[in-house]
C-alpha cells in the first residue's frame, strides 16, 4: 500500500526537486502539490493523504498555521521542513501538532524514510538536534498545566516509563528494545499514552516528557507485575 503525500512548499525548484525524490521512492505516492499552506489545507480535505511535508514559510497561510488546521481535522500527519533555527515558527509547529521535523538539506534517503516514519505514526526529528530542539523547547514554555499534571498522574507505571522514553525521542523499536516488548507492545503503549494525555503526537510528548523531567527508565526495566508473571512482550497490550 502507497504512503500518499501532500507536499507544500513556496519555491518551485524546491518543491519540484522534494517532489522527484519522492515519486521515485518505491511505495510513495505524490498525491498534490501546493505553493501555499491554503491550498496545502484544501488538498489535504479533498486528498486525505497519509502524510502532509511543509514548508514553515508560506504565503496565504504559514506553515504553522497549516499544521495546525491539517491536525486539528485529523486530515494528515505533518511532517514540516525546516531550516532550523530554535525560533517561534519551529516551536509555533510543535504545539499545532506536526508530528516531526526535517532540514531542508537532509539527503534523499532520509527524507523518504521520515516520509514512512510519519506515515507509521510516529515522529522523527532531524537526528542532529532531537534533544536539543526538545529541551530548549521545554526550557522555555509556559509552566505544565494542572490539568495535563493531573492526567499524567493516571497513567500507569508502564505508560509514565513509555512517556519518559518518548521524551528521549526514541522510536517504536528503540522503546521496545530499552523496556523489553513487543514493538506492536510499544506501538499500543505509545497511543495509550497519547490519549490519556490528548495529546496529538508523540513529539507533544517527548516535550511534557522534558517539562515535567520525567526520570528515564534504565535499559532492560521490566514492568511492574506480581512474581511469575508472564513477560510483556507475551501478554500483548497490557499496560
Amino acid at each position: 500500500m502507497s504512503v500518499r503525500v501532500v507536499l507544500a512548499d513556496d519555491q518551485p525548484a524546491v518543491r519540484a526537486g522534494l517532489a522527484l525524490i519522492l515519486a521515485a521512492a518505491p511505495g510513495v505516492e505524490v498525491a498534490g502539490e501546493a505553493a501555499d499552506g491554503e491550498t496545502a489545507v484544501r488538498l489535504c480535505a479533498e486528498l486525505r493523504p497519509d502524510v502532509a511535508v511543509l514548508d514553515v514559510r508560506m504565503p496565504r497561510l504559514d506553515g504553522i498555521s497549516a499544521t495546525r488546521e491539517i491536525v486539528a481535522g485529523r486530515l494528515a500527519d505533518v511532517l514540516v521542513l525546516t531550516t532550523f533555527d530554535l525560533d517561534e515558527y519551529v516551536f509555533g509547529a510543535l504545539r499545532a501538532g506536526a508530528a516531526g521535523f526535517l532540514l531542508k538539506d537532509t539527503d534523499a534517503d532520509a527524507l523518504v524514510t521520515a516520509v514512512r516514519t510519519v506515515a507509521r505514526g510516529e515522529g522523527i526529528i532531524a537526528p542532529a538536534v532531537t534533544r536539543r530542539l526538545i529541551s530548549a523547547f521545554a526550557a522555555t514554555a509556559p509552566g505544565v498545566p494542572a490539568a495535563t499534571r493531573a492526567a499524567v498522574a493516571t497513567l500507569t507505571a508502564r505508560e509514565r516509563e513509555v512517556l519518559a522514553c518518548l521524551g528521549l525521542g526514541l522510536s517504536n523499536q528503540q522503546l521496545a528494545d530499552r523496556l523489553v516488548m513487543a514493538e506492536s507492545t510499544a506501538k499500543t503503549h505509545v497511543s495509550r499514552v497519547l490519549a490519556k494525555l490528548d495529546l496529538r503526537s508523540r513529539v507533544q510528548a517527548a516535550i511534557l516528557a522534558q517539562e515535567i523531567a520525567l526520570p528515564a527508565p534504565p535499559p532492560g526495566a521490566a514492568p511492574e507485575s506480581s512474581p511469575g508473571a508472564a513477560p510483556e512482550s507475551s501478554r500483548g497490550g497490557a499496560g
